[in-house]
Order: C-alpha cells, then structure tokens, then sequence
C-alpha cells in the first residue's frame, strides 16, 4: 500500500489517479513505464518522459515508448524499447545511478534513432 501526503489543492481523484497511471500519453508519443523491483515514483517517471522527449526533438515519428527500470543488487539497470517508423530499437545502461543510467539509455536511443533517420532518408533520396 502507498502513502502518499497531498496538498490540500492537489487531492482530487483526477489527479492521484494520473499520479499512479503507469501509462503516459504525451502528444504523440505512448510512454509504458514499468519497474521491477522498484516502486515508479512520479519523480523518475517525469524524468523519464522528459528525457523521451530529446528523441522526439530528432525524430517525430516515434510511435512508442517501453521503459523498464529494473534494480539488480546494487546495480541500477534500464531498458526500453521504442517503435520507430519501420524499426524497434532497443538500448540497455546499467550505472549506480537510477538517473544516470535513465541518461545513458537516452544517450544510446538518441544515437540509434539518428542512425535510423538517416538509413530513412539515403533511401528515399
């Protein structure tokens, strides 16, 4: 079960209920954000879905997100997949770090997406 202490303006059943969603919806990209052996607490997932948003910033047609934040002894690992036009590309980071490994494996997708849009454009050219 969870605690969680609201202020008295931000206790509305809306907002708790976007507050625990696992699923986030920004534009147009479907982020699925899942944790094992960790609790996904709204810090990590707004600093996910934040860092997603640089990949969006050289690709828009990233269609979807799957991001799992796992801790495995005192290593931090994370991993997503993401559905690109015509491609799955997937990056994994490991690091002491939850963050740091979270900007690891946005530095590794972002390399990879680059990679795929201009694999998409020598074609089409």
């Amino acid at each position: 079960m969870y605690a969680v202490k609201l202020p008295l303006q931000t206790a509305n059943p809306e907002y708790i209920r976007d507050l625990f969603n696992t699923d986030l919806n920004e534009d147009n990209m479907q982020i699925n954000l899942s944790g094992h052996h960790l609790d996904i607490t709204p810090a990590l997932r707004s600093y996910v879905a934040t860092k997603l948003h640089r990949i969006e910033r050289h690709f828009d047609n990233v269609i979807t997100a799957h991001v799992v934040l796992t801790v495995e002894k005192e290593r931090k690992k994370a991993e997503a997949t993401i559905h690109v036009n015509r491609a799955n590309l997937f990056a994994d980071a490991r690091h002491n770090d939850m963050y740091a490994a979270i900007d690891r494996l946005i530095d590794k997708l972002d390399r990879q997406v680059k990679k795929h849009k201009e694999k998409l454009s020598d074609h089409r050219g």
